[in-house]
């Protein structure tokens, strides 16, 4: 029989709802016991058998192997903090903390206490992160020249969630969207030699960041990032460029728009419509072709697949608090850039 681990989450907001308990709750090898919610009990009407309880040090319990944490960004390292000194394995949600500087001790911590510490990258495996790896991997481009990714949106109004709009650093669209981005790149193409950045506010009512464009340099291509809530008539999510040819992706993956709409994460729950997929225009053995392509399938269950084999049988992490270190490191260059209106060279050894 396979060993069961026993889950506590902190949080039932949006990305405890969207992203972890639907999939947690349909594999028989992961059990929630238990979920921090600070006053309401939100969590049992979908999870009646879920202990909710109203302290996090609650979620500490001998019982628990697995603590997930998807509160406020500016509570993440405090949390994980008290997780990983209670021997807890670790799951944070993006980003691990505010400052790659948190992120490199709560690394080093996990590391001391021999618990795993992972963040929730989700992202790397969207229907377009995944076709793009495999073209590369696949060279049907030829070498690759230029990248660019964008999550729109139109949300033109202040976001509800009041702790996004407060300023403060670790809040604003670099820190929610950017990290993705930014994490999917590195997990590409490595560390950037240099990056640009343009980091403002388009909405005068917001309170933090709402639209950036980042540009990471390497000697043999150029990729660019970026995100925008003012977009009612949105631009291709990717374009990428190759020296044989190109691939244009129209539409951001479906796997977090179907589970908000309640969808359950089973059978062919995401599958593409070909609508959506992407084109592909380039040269096979002499012969150029022009076509739509099915995009790969997404899957998002991957990761809690890789988080079990790591827990149960020393696996190793595809998603480490040491990228995510890299990841906060390359945000504060950002902000940097953005300040000085320069390119900033990188160095990370």
């Amino acid at each position: 029989m396979e060993k069961i681990i026993n889950v506590a989450i902190a949080g039932f907001g949006m990305s405890a709802k969207t992203f972890h308990t639907p999939f947690l709750d349909l594999d028989p090898r992961f059990q929630i016991k238990k979920i921090f919610e600070r006053t309401s009990e939100l969590a049992k009407i979908d999870y009646p058998y879920v202990e909710v309880v109203h302290d996090f040090e609650s979620l500490l319990t001998p019982d628990i192997d697995l603590v997930i944490i998807t509160t406020p960004n500016q509570t993440h390292y405090q949390l994980a903090q008290k997780a990983i000194l209670a021997s807890k394995h670790v799951i944070v949600e993006k980003p691990l903390a505010i400052t790659a500087q948190e992120a490199k001790v709560l690394n080093e911590l996990a590391h001391k206490q021999n618990v795993i510490l992972s963040v929730y990258q989700n992202r790397r495996w969207d229907n377009g992160a995944l076709t793009v790896k495999k073209l590369i991997a696949d060279h049907l481009l030829g070498d690759i020249v230029e990248y660019e990714i964008r999550y729109e949106r139109f949300s033109p109004y202040k976001n509800k969630k009041a702790w996004k709009e407060t300023g403060e650093l670790g809040t604003g669209l670099v820190y929610d969207l950017g990290v993705h981005l930014i994490d999917h790149v590195i997990d590409l193409f490595g560390i950037p030699t240099a990056l640009y950045a343009d980091i403002t506010k388009q909405n005068s009512e917001s309170g933090s960041d709402d639209s950036f464009r980042i540009t990471f340099y390497y000697s043999d291509k150029k990729v660019t990032m970026s995100s925008t809530k003012f977009a009612r008539e949105q631009a291709p999510h990717i374009i990428l460029q190759g020296k044989l040819g190109s691939y244009i992706k129209p539409k951001l993956d479906n796997q977090e728009a179907l589970l908000i709409a309640g969808i359950k994460p089973k059978g062919n729950w995401n599958q593409e419509i070909e609508q959506d997929w992407g084109i592909l225009h380039t040269e096979i053995n002499g012969s150029v072709i022009r076509k739509k392509i099915e995009s790969e399938r997404g899957n998002y269950q991957a990761y809690y697949d890789n988080i079990y084999v790591a827990l149960t049988n020393s696996a190793q992490l595809i998603v480490t608090a040491q990228q995510a270190y890299q990841v906060l490191l390359l945000i504060e260059k950002a902000y940097e850039s953005a300040q000085k209106g320069q390119r900033i060279a990188i160095n990370l050894n």
